[in-house]
């Protein structure tokens, strides 16, 4: 008996939930079929829904739409890495590819920097490209370059580092459309160039101390006097014209080495190593570069300039056994890697007085809204010193006597060459506004 009443007990439990059960799913099915139609019986749940992604279209699919397609390349142009990444300290390191130009598809190289034409035998120093240790760094893109710079007017403002450059920049974007030359000076040293198809314009303006000079130089660079140097008046060939170029690249540098007076409010303050009077005070070349810097700076950050500048640091020479009156060489054939070289102290006493300089003027010019920006190329022009034309400013110079005695130029580049690097540099601070 005891048996059959626990049975039971069980068997009656059982119909009772399955009778709940029953009545449960009669009641959730008859409740939702009555639900309003926009009303969706979805419950969450602890795993994850399945969700529809939508992509960016490419940008070949919408060649139709080219408003689109501007807004689309603009947004893969913006760097993610800008502030967080040392594009001049890095490594050079192998560039199967090589140049994007060569001297026979660039007509633009002067003739002291062009060295294959000139005879120079070896080729591996063409072999190179920058790398930042911290990012990636494209190579110059001379179509997006022409595209992002239509109706805009560049300036390159300095010494012959300017003109070196400026024709770095013209043959790499000779892949695109080769400029026409639309303006010389007497002495051809101030140039400009247009590129009609995307209204572009390009300039290098010879200004190598940035203020009022009165140089008296040959054609060979032979000076008959002291450089008379006005550093309270900034040249007027640049100065006149500043607020018209969108985009500007000024420098100066080696030559305040040279013997100079010193004038401020037309009255003499002293020189360095003059020859003409012995009885003026010997400031030296520093006191005179920072004058003019800082003149120079203040001008800058003071304007109006809507666009951007970059202040360019002087570049290392390369001479080795000498200098450049003194039979110095520079005969290397392939880079060399950080601290196998040590910057030489002219050098140093230049790029001191540049930084600190610029950082100055920098503080000024985050309030009043100018657009400076500093680009240090020191670091990485310093591990190149196979890339100079050495005995190749000069057209086949060993053809006829192999122990020929040559003047060496280990301070600017040949093209194509090293200095090609430096256009990668200035469109990724182009891209970053």
């Amino acid at each position: 008996m005891r048996f059959d009443s626990s049975f039971n007990q069980k068997t009656y439990l059982i119909k009772l939930l399955l009778t709940v059960f029953f009545f449960g799913l009669a009641f959730r099915l008859l409740f939702f079929h009555s639900l309003p139609p926009h009303i969706s019986p979805i419950f969450d749940s602890p795993l994850p829904r399945k969700s529809t992604v939508l992509r960016e279209p490419s940008i070949s699919s919408l060649s139709q739409f080219p408003e689109i397609v501007a807004e689309i390349e603009e947004d893969q142009l913006s760097p993610t890495d800008i502030g967080k990444c040392d594009y001049f300290s890095g490594d050079w390191v192998p560039n199967p590819l090589g140049p994007m130009y060569t001297n026979e598809t660039c007509d633009l190289i002067e003739s002291h920097q062009n060295c294959m034409k000139n005879g120079r035998p070896d080729r591996e120093f063409l072999y190179w490209k920058w790398a930042p240790r911290d990012c990636d760094l494209p190579m110059f893109d001379p179509q997006r370059f022409l595209n992002m710079m239509r109706g805009k007017v560049w300036a390159l403002i300095g010494d012959s580092i300017s003109r070196n450059h400026v024709q770095s920049l013209l043959c790499s974007l000779s892949k695109v459309e080769k400029a026409v030359l639309v303006y010389h000076d007497e002495e051809y040293k101030s140039k400009s160039w247009h590129f009609p198809s995307y209204n572009f314009s390009m300039s290098v303006i010879w200004s190598p101390f940035l203020v009022e000079a009165a140089i008296f130089e040959d054609i060979n660079g032979v000076s008959s006097s002291d450089v008379e140097l006005y550093l309270d008046k900034l040249d007027r060939v640049w100065k006149d014209q500043f607020l018209n170029f969108d985009y500007i690249i000024i420098s100066t540098g080696k030559w305040f080495v040279k013997s100079a007076i010193y004038y401020e409010n037309d009255t003499i303050l002293g020189c360095h190593s003059c020859s003409s009077n012995k009885n003026f005070t010997e400031l030296g070349f520093g006191f005179a570069y920072r004058k003019a810097l800082k003149h120079a700076m203040n001008f800058i950050v003071s304007s109006n300039h809507k666009g951007l500048i970059i202040f360019r640091t002087s570049t290392p020479d390369h001479f080795e056994n000498g200098e450049w009156f003194s039979g110095g060489t520079c005969n290397r054939t392939a880079p060399i890697k950080e601290g196998e070289m040590e910057i030489k102290d002219l050098l140093r006493v230049l790029r001191d007085i540049e930084l600190e300089e610029f950082k100055k003027a920098a503080s000024k010019s985050s309030r009043t809204g100018v657009n400076f920006k500093l680009a240090d190329f020191v670091p990485l022009s310093l591990l190149r010193p196979d890339g100079h034309p050495g005995p190749y400013r000069q057209f086949h110079p060993f053809d006829k006597n192999q122990n020929v005695e040559v003047q060496n130029d280990c301070l600017h580049w040949c093209l194509p060459g090293p200095i090609d690097s430096w256009n990668d540099i200035i469109m990724k601070m182009v891209v970053s506004g």
